[in-house]
């Protein structure tokens, strides 16, 4: 699979693109300049068909291989938001928008794309369809679902689908994957307390929220600790406490709570649901309260398919020669879980070196991963449909 040279050359000009989207970071679906600059590119490339607009603001570009004997159709897709996030990392090409940051590497995501788009409109040397995706909203829009929504899968016949993060503490060039549950899904929930507010120096005439919900959170813990078995993986977290009143004398009438749930199992995420739901009624029952629950499903399990998953190691393999196949899951969550809900394939991970972590005001992606992360996207396409 001889791409790596080729993306050796390319790298001023990919490394170029990702520094212009660092620079200017766009969040959710509002990913207007960004999206109007993949568009171009992949015109400029030559691609065969590029359509706008896909889950609302997402970009799919289509390159035909030199034959299609088989109909053969690979997805690859790369995410383009940036976070609400105010940058320290102090570069030349830092985020010129206070408060929004490229803090998760999906400027390095998408330039790879584009580097793999341009290199397979160049050589066209496979047998069948590549159709490369640029996503919005990965960081909790739900662009991935939209774009599902929007009909993307079988418009353009996507058969398999691969996708891509970088991942601090991994050295530069090594891949990490896994078959199976990749990354967890994550659902969210708030609860509100509702009891009898009244002075504080008078707690008999009230129903104290305040107590109420501190037992609900130190409660809630019980279900990773002890209603779920021990080898499944579960987070609850409960991570805003909030008052409707912020006076030290004041029993509050309403507490509100939020938090997330991680899971990894179906039937976990449905068990946990329901223990969500129990804890908090029953112990605001007891007080003499009363707890209304939201829990709202989010992103699904990301789960990687254990065939699609052996064709990701061999590329990775061919491209580096360094591959983890059976890395730790994460409880952090991914909305590519939506397009491989869809069709069968594979998630992994490429390493971004001893840098800070993703989601921290100090990270940045290592533009020398890009060789690395480029090569495996455009041997997905190569090694899975091999010019006839």
């Amino acid at each position: 699979m001889p791409v790596k040279n080729r993306f050796a050359e390319l790298l001023p000009e990919i490394t170029a693109w990702r520094r212009d989207f660092h620079e200017n970071p766009e969040l959710l679906f509002d990913v207007h300049r960004t999206a109007g600059k993949v568009a171009a590119l992949l015109r400029d490339f030559g691609c065969d068909e590029v359509v706008e607009g896909i889950g609302r603001t997402g970009v799919v570009g289509v390159i035909k291989g030199k034959s299609d004997s088989k109909g053969r159709v690979i997805g690859l897709r790369a995410d383009m938001d940036a976070l609400p996030i105010l940058e320290a990392t102090g570069l030349d090409y830092a985020s010129r928008t206070p408060g929004k940051m490229h803090a998760c590497g999906h400027d390095g995501h998408t330039a790879m794309l584009l580097g793999a788009a341009k290199y397979l409109a160049e050589t066209r040397n496979f047998d069948g369809t590549a159709v490369v995706i640029f996503q919005p909203a990965e960081e909790g829009g739900g662009g991935g679902r939209e774009m599902v929504q929007d009909g993307m899968i079988d418009r353009f016949g996507i058969q398999e689908v691969y996708g891509m993060h970088n991942m601090p503490g991994i050295p530069v060039g090594k891949f990490a994957i896994r078959p199976g549950a990749m990354m967890a899904a994550a659902d969210q929930f708030e609860i509100t307390v509702t009891g009898k507010g009244g002075h504080a120096a008078k707690p008999h005439d009230c129903i104290d929220t305040t107590l109420v919900a501190a037992h609900i959170v130190v409660a809630m813990q019980s279900i990773a600790a002890r209603n779920v078995d021990p080898l499944k993986q579960v987070v609850v977290s409960i991570c805003t406490f909030k008052t409707e009143s912020e006076a030290h004398n004041v029993i509050p009438q309403t507490v509100f709570l939020k938090g997330t749930v991680r899971t990894m199992d179906p039937a976990v995420q449905d068990y946990v649901q329901s223990r969500v739901e129990a804890i908090a009624t029953g112990i605001a029952e007891t007080f003499g309260a009363t707890a209304k629950v939201v829990y709202s499903r989010g992103y699904p399990v990301t789960m990687n398919a254990p065939t699609n998953t052996d064709y990701a190691i061999e590329v990775a393999r061919k491209v580096s020669g360094q591959v983890d196949p059976d890395t730790a899951p994460l409880m952090g969550a991914e909305d590519f879980s939506f397009m491989l809900n869809e069709r069968p394939g594979a998630y992994i991970f490429l390493g971004n070196g001893d840098t800070a972590m993703v989601h921290h005001p100090a990270y940045n992606f290592d533009d020398n991963a890009i060789p690395f992360g480029s090569s495996w996207y455009a041997g997905m396409v190569e090694e899975r449909m091999p010019a006839a």
